[in-house]
Formats: structure tokens, C-alpha cells, sequence
């Protein structure tokens, strides 16, 4: 049966031949082989529809010459004239020459009157001539067109996916590539300094050497000098009979016979050394006869990859997300966000004492979580699991976005916790009732325990240095940021009145941070040593949190508003 519009077995064929157009009227015979081309006739014989190629093979076969033929332009008059043909026109693809009339609804299977006999004869078998009377005007004729569409739109929405993911392949192998080559460049130049280091002792050595051996022929230079002219006197003055003048230069050379002086050269001369080698660095050496001296690629999880950010230029505020729901019963005060699984956020609602789970791709408010407590601060752990921060109850709760919003597991720290990050296993917890920051394993287990009673913390945030040794903490009271060791030692502090009340804090690639000036309604570049600040962008209301999407090149910061602000790096 030949029916106008997009039919099931057209949008398997566009699907599988990947093609974006859409037409009224495809060609049957090429559908068959997966090709989505425009028919351009129509055989009323066959009731099949022709593209111009099976058109003309159509005309010139012996057993369809004589078949009549309707032209494209004739299309809608066939559609209004047409009656319901009831009989299937495709042949079973196992028994060619039978048609396909039966369907089995308990294995899902359409086959020919052979098929049913081999393999459903126990089966209530469905007759397809009695069964399609008027379906094409049925509601599960639209129903499956429906649902083909959004196959296909789901199909479109992870193509574009994957063409992301394609695009950030392209760009993580460029960064590979220049880790590598700068890598390179470090291991050049060092050993270009240890080499001029070398050459430098060794002609230092040259030099040194050299100025003994000349000191030795300059002074064997003048002892020969010397003797010579005695020599040249004894001859001269016996030439002339001057016996008193011989007898004086016959005392002077015996003198000068006697001398060590030449001895002493001679000992210098021996007792320098005058043989050198090089011998090769062990430890270079070693590494040399590694197999995997330069380096290796190493796979990140994608919270990992998530986590890590580019260097940041530039914010661009390019949209706000609504965040509040209806069953919010305050407005919104979000003080922590954070990617998870790289196309999700989940924030703390602290308010209304809510996890909220974002798509950012659709830009909306996926789930929500009443806690029993207010949250403040929340980490990404893994793809799917996330760290809460509950200063309350003092606790820590480990969700889940797997399936839906679930907690896995509660750690109990037993003082007021705050900020939180997540590095290399361990959760950095900024304390109050006492000021510290507390290290845990994924179990629950502390650590390391960091005093820091000497700071004048309110509402502490922490971000951790990427190799662990360096904690940072927004010090809210005092208007300032403290880099404090694992070991509790102050290193930096930065205070600037461009820092007013700073919340939440972001460690970029270079080791600088961006932090939340809340009461200026700023987001503040701060350097790595903390010695200067640089404005990225202004005019957000009590900016409370920070998070970075990798994947989408976007900063999203939580406010003490119901919209969540999303600023572009690029």
C-alpha cells in the first residue's frame, strides 16, 4: 500500500543514509537499500513509487514495460483517487518470493504464510489484511510518526553531542601536544644548562691547568735564560784572561747549581694533574634506559576533566537561569554549585535547604532534593556522585544523581562545615567551632586536621591548589584571602578593597583564583601568590559560588537571587 507523506520505512532510510532532507514522496525500491531519494512517479500496477533511475529501468524491464506510469505532477490526484489497498506489497526478506502478510505479536515478528509455518505455530498470529483496514488514518499511524520524530530528534540532539565531544577531543589533543612540546622545551633547556654548567667547569679546568704548565716553562724559560748567560760571561771572561771575573761567575753558576728552584718547577708540573674525564650522569642515565621516559597519556574520570579549567581572559554574561521552583517557599540563595557528569549542576539551595539538579544543556531545573538541614557548600566527587556540605547538623552527605537524587552515605565531622572541595581523593572542609579545614578519605576518615584559630573566620570557603599542598581560604569577616600550608602555616594574604566579603573561589590552570566579591558584586581574578587582582565581571547581586564547565567553555555563578548567572570564557 503506497501512502503520501513521510512513512516508518522513509525515516529509517533518511536515518540510515544520514540525510537532512525531507520528502513528500521517497522511492520504495531504493528504500530497500537504505537510500532516501526523491521519487519522481508512481507505478499503478506495482502501487510504488519511483525515483527517475527505477523509473527507467521500470520502462525497460520485459514484465513492467507495460505497466501504467503517473507522473510527480499527478501525485496528489492519485492520493485523492485511491482506494485502500489492504494487500502488503514487500516481499519476506528470508522466503523471497512470499509476501509479507502476518504479524506475531509475541515475538514482535512480521513474516510471509512460511514463516508462520516454520516458526509461530503455536503463536495467536495477526492476519495484516484484516488488521490494517484504515490504519492509515488511525491514531497509531500518528502516534508512530510521533515517536519517530522524536527518535530522530533524539538521535539529532547526540549527534550534536558527539560533535562536541569531537570538538573537545580536538582541543584536549592540542593541549596534549603542547604539554608535550613545552615539556620538551623544559627538558631542553634544562639540560642545555647542565651541559653549559659542565663546559664551563671543564674549561675552568682547562684554564687552571694551563696557567701552571705556562708558569712552569716561563720559569724554565728563565732558569735556561739564565744559565746561558753564565755560560756566555765564563767564555767571555776567560777569552780575556780576567781570572777574578771567572772565579766570581764560577761562584755565581755553583750558586745557581745548587738552587731547588728547578726542583720546585718540577714538582708543581708533576703534582698537577693533567688527565680528566667525563663521567655521565647515573640518574639521567637511568632514566635514559626507561621505557616511558618522556611521559605517558594518562585518562582522566570526567569529574576530573570537568574540574580542571582553561585560562580565563574574559567573562561574557551571555543568560540567567530561573532556579527558583514552585515549591520553593523563599527565594533563592545559592551558596554552592558544581559540574557533575559534563552536562549537569547540582547547587545548595541554602534558603530553601535544597539540592537542585540543572541540565545545562536544556537550561532548566531537572530535580530537586529536600535536606534536612541547610546546605552551604557542594563539590563534584565523581560522574554521578556529589559532597554536601551541612554546617547544621554537621555533616557531609555523599549523593548520587544516578537514576534520581539519593544520599549514599553521611559523614559526621562534628563541627560547623562550610566550604568544600574535592581533590585527588580527599574532601578540603573549611570548619567553624573550631576555625579549621579538615582532610578526609572518600570514607570518612580525617586525615589531617589543620588549626586555624588564629584566622577570624565567618562562613569559610576552600579551594584546593591542584597538587594538594596549598589551601586557600576566603577569609569573609576580614575581607581577605589566606593561603594556608597542610602544615598550618600562613604563606600569603591578599586584602585590596576591590575584595569586599569574598565567598566562593575557583583555582584556574595558571594558579590563580576567581573568587566571588560578594558585597561589591564582583567576580575578582586574584594571582597565585595573591599579590594582585584583576575585575572579570561586575554588577552580579551577592555573588555566592563558583563552578566551570570545561565542555562548555562557561563560568556559572550561584547569587542570593533565583537566577543562576552563566558567563562564557570565550
Amino acid at each position: 500500500m503506497a501512502v503520501s507523506g513521510r512513512k516508518q520505512r522513509d525515516l529509517l532510510g533518511s536515518i540510515a543514509a544520514g540525510s537532512t532532507e525531507d520528502f513528500d514522496y521517497c522511492c520504495e525500491p531504493c528504500l530497500t537499500t537504505g537510500q532516501h531519494v526523491e521519487a519522481h512517479g508512481f507505478c499503478v500496477t506495482c502501487q510504488e513509487y519511483l525515483c527517475c533511475n527505477c523509473l527507467d529501468c521500470h520502462k525497460k524491464a520485459k514484465l513492467s514495460r507495460s505497466h501504467q506510469i503517473l507522473r510527480k505532477c499527478d501525485f496528489d490526484k492519485l492520493h485523492a483517487m485511491q482506494q485502500p489497498y489492504n494487500e502488503c506489497t514487500e516481499h519476506c526478506s528470508i522466503h523471497r518470493k512470499e509476501i509479507i502478510n502476518f504479524y506475531c505479536p509475541s515475538h514482535h515478528a512480521l513474516g510471509c504464510k512460511d514463516c508462520i509455518h516454520s516458526d509461530h505455530r503455536t503463536c495467536k498470529i495477526e492476519y495484516i489484511p484484516e488488521k490494517c483496514a484504515g490504519i492509515a488514518e488511525d491514531k497509531q499511524f500518528d502516534d508512530v510518526m510521533q515517536k519517530l520524530d522524536e527518535k530522530i530528534k533524539e538521535a539529532e540532539e547526540i549527534s550534536k553531542k558527539a560533535k562536541r565531544c569531537r570538538s573537545d577531543l580536538n582541543d584536549n589533543n592540542k593541549e596534549i601536544i603542547n604539554a608535550i612540546t613545552d615539556f620538551r622545551k623544559e627538558i631542553n633547556d634544562c639540560l642545555d644548562s647542565m651541559q653549559q654548567d659542565v663546559l664551563k667547569y671543564a674549561k675552568g679546568i682547562k684554564s687552571n691547568t694551563h696557567n701552571i704548565v705556562q708558569h712552569v716553562l716561563d720559569k724554565c724559560g728563565n732558569i735556561i735564560s739564565y744559565i746561558k748567560s753564565l755560560q756566555s760571561r765564563l767564555r767571555s771572561s776567560r777569552a780575556s784572561h780576567q781570572n777574578g771575573q771567572v772565579y766570581v761567575d764560577i761562584k755565581r753558576s755553583e750558586s745557581t747549581l745548587k738552587s731547588d728552584e728547578l726542583n720546585e718547577v718540577q714538582e708543581t708540573l708533576m703534582n698537577t694533574n693533567l688527565c680528566y674525564s667525563f663521567k655521565r650522569n647515573v640518574d639521567l642515565e637511568t632514566l635514559l634506559s626507561t621505557k616511558k621516559l618522556f611521559g605517558e597519556i594518562v585518562n582522566h574520570p570526567r569529574n576530573e576533566a570537568t574540574k580542571k579549567t582553561k585560562y580565563v581572559d574574559n567573562l561574557v554574561e551571555i543568560q540567567d537561569i530561573n532556579v527558583k521552583t514552585k515549591s520553593d517557599k523563599m527565594s533563592c540563595n545559592i551558596t554552592g554549585c558544581a559540574v557533575i557528569n559534563m552536562n549537569k549542576l547540582v547547587l545548595a539551595d541554602f534558603n530553601n535547604r535544597k539540592v537542585k539538579l540543572i541540565s545545562i544543556e536544556n537550561r532548566l531545573v531537572q530535580e530537586e532534593k529536600v535536606l534536612e538541614s541547610a546546605p552551604w557548600d557542594i563539590t563534584a566527587m565523581s560522574q554521578d556522585q556529589f559532597a554536601v556540605a551541612i554546617p547544621g547538623i554537621e555533616k557531609i552527605v555523599v549523593m548520587t544523581t544516578d537514576v534520581k537524587l539519593s544520599c549514599v552515605n553521611r559523614i559526621k565531622v562534628d563541627r560547623e562545615c562550610y566550604g568544600i572541595d574535592f581533590n585527588q581523593d580527599c574532601l578540603y572542609v573549611a570548619c567553624l567551632s573550631p576555625p579549621s579545614a579538615i582532610v578526609l578519605n572518600t570514607k570518612g576518615d580525617i586525615m589531617n586536621d589543620i588549626n586555624l584559630s588564629f584566622l577570624n573566620i565567618l562562613t569559610p570557603y576552600i579551594a584546593v591548589k591542584n597538587d594538594s599542598q596549598l589551601l586557600y581560604i576566603s577569609d569573609f569577616e576580614n575581607d581577605r584571602i589566606v593561603s594556608v600550608s597542610l602544615e598550618a602555616d600562613i604563606k600569603d594574604t591578599y586584602k585590596h578593597e576591590d575584595l569586599e566579603r569574598p565567598y566562593g573561589m575557583l583555582v584556574l590552570d595558571d594558579g590563580s583564583l576567581l573568587v566571588c566579591s560578594s558585597y561589591n558584586g564582583t567576580i575578582c581574578q586574584v594571582r597565585e601568590d595573591l599579590k594582585q587582582v584583576k575585575i572579570m565581571h561586575e554588577n552580579i547581586f551577592r555573588p555566592k559560588s563558583l563552578c566551570f564547565s570545561r565542555h562548555y567553555d562557561e563560568v556559572y555563578v550561584g547569587c542570593r537571587s533565583n537566577q543562576f548567572k552563566v558567563l562564557s570564557t570565550k
